[in-house]
């Protein structure tokens, strides 16, 4: 039997907990320490996993001490690129949560290194291990084209929620962080490139660094006449009503992702972000007298994983690609690709112009 792969967990917040589960679930990995400034947020991990694996409070210290052969990073995104870059040069493969960077040029360093290194370097776009999603996706593709892509999440945040958005603003903007996601989605979707790219948003509060904005939307353009809007915003101001809006639109009709109600749970809460009741399509076609020829269909979506065991199944598409050597170069170019669209839709915010891509 093949030995598992040693992997050091760095970032022992939500993300980095869920997929610190998966590792010590899985037989394939073997964890060999977790990385955190903060003690109380190592402890929380491991006593999370009923485990007591060695803690470290910096990234160095335990990537010379532990040797690993995989390295996944769960941390602010301004430490992305640099933890990474460290990591592949230690011979590791690694996990990254997205964004990859916080910069296209830093996202496009990190593939490089990745291919230089012949290391595995895998995008946290869990989406795209999410079965409702792939249906969503697949269905959207049966709509013809142009699509209209309507999707948003809005996050009513508060207490140690909005502590930790204010941390990620200190970075970037809702539409980027969460954007890569949806942008990714859209891209998926119309599987042609996109052309141009605008943006509006708002600053709610003075309780962040200068210039940065805590509510935006972008808009964006395909080659195919494809558009599509992405919104995000956080913090103790945002409206819980209509924070989840997953709807694509097409000349045969139109498929939503349906059944999720803001009474469920709270919009900061991890799990609404990726719950779906069913799929609702519904058929443009037209009888004689002008009545619709066909009802909505409805896809039972029950059973979906939760987000616990949407992160394994992240991890054991990582463990497959470093075992089975699996060609990650349209994964790692999608990843950047995204990054590049939501980055430049924050660009059009801040000089209030639309920015044309691909010229």
């Amino acid at each position: 039997m093949a030995k598992p792969v040693r992997i050091l967990v760095v970032g022992c917040g939500h993300m980095g907990t869920s997929h610190a589960k998966a590792y010590h679930a899985l037989p394939g990995f073997e964890i060999v320490g977790v990385v955190s400034r903060g003690e109380k947020s190592r402890r929380a991990l491991l006593d999370a996993l009923a485990a007591d694996y060695p803690q470290f409070d910096d990234f160095a210290t335990a990537l010379a001490a532990t040797r690993p052969d995989a390295v996944s990073i769960n941390t602010y995104p301004d430490t992305h690129a640099d933890y990474a870059l460290r990591s592949f040069a230690a011979g590791c493969h690694v996990f990254l949560e997205k964004p990859v960077a916080v910069t296209v040029a830093e996202a496009e360093a990190v593939v490089r290194a990745a291919c230089q290194a012949r290391r595995k370097l895998v995008v946290g776009y869990i989406l795209r291990v999410h079965p409702t999603w792939a249906r969503f996706i697949a269905t959207a593709r049966t709509l013809g084209a142009p699509l209209v892509m309507r999707m948003n999440l809005n996050q009513q945040s508060s207490g140690e929620q909005w502590r930790t958005h204010k941390a990620l603003l200190e970075s970037m903007s809702p539409i980027v962080d969460c954007g890569v996601h949806y942008v990714d989605v859209m891209c998926q979707m119309t599987r042609c490139p996109p052309v141009r790219v605008s943006a509006i948003g708002a600053r709610l509060t003075e309780d962040l660094r200068p210039g940065m904005y805590n509510y935006g939307q972008l808009q964006v353009t395909f080659a195919d006449g494809s558009v599509g809007w992405y919104e995000a915003g956080w913090g103790p101001m945002m409206s819980a009503t209509a924070y989840f809006v997953k709807d694509v639109i097409g000349p045969r009709g139109s498929v939503s992702i349906a059944g999720v109600r803001e009474s469920d749970s709270g919009s900061d809460d991890v799990e609404s972000h990726t719950r779906a009741a069913l799929l609702r399509v519904h058929h443009a076609e037209l009888r004689p007298d002008g009545s619709f020829s066909r009802s909505d269909d409805l896809l039972d979506c029950s059973g979906e994983p939760d987000h616990d065991g949407l992160c394994r199944l992240e991890q054991e598409f990582f463990l497959a690609a470093i075992v089975n050597d699996r060609d990650l170069g349209e994964h790692m170019d999608d990843a950047v690709n995204s990054l590049r669209i939501v980055l430049a839709a924050d660009e059009a915010f801040r000089s209030g112009r639309t920015i044309e891509l691909n010229r």
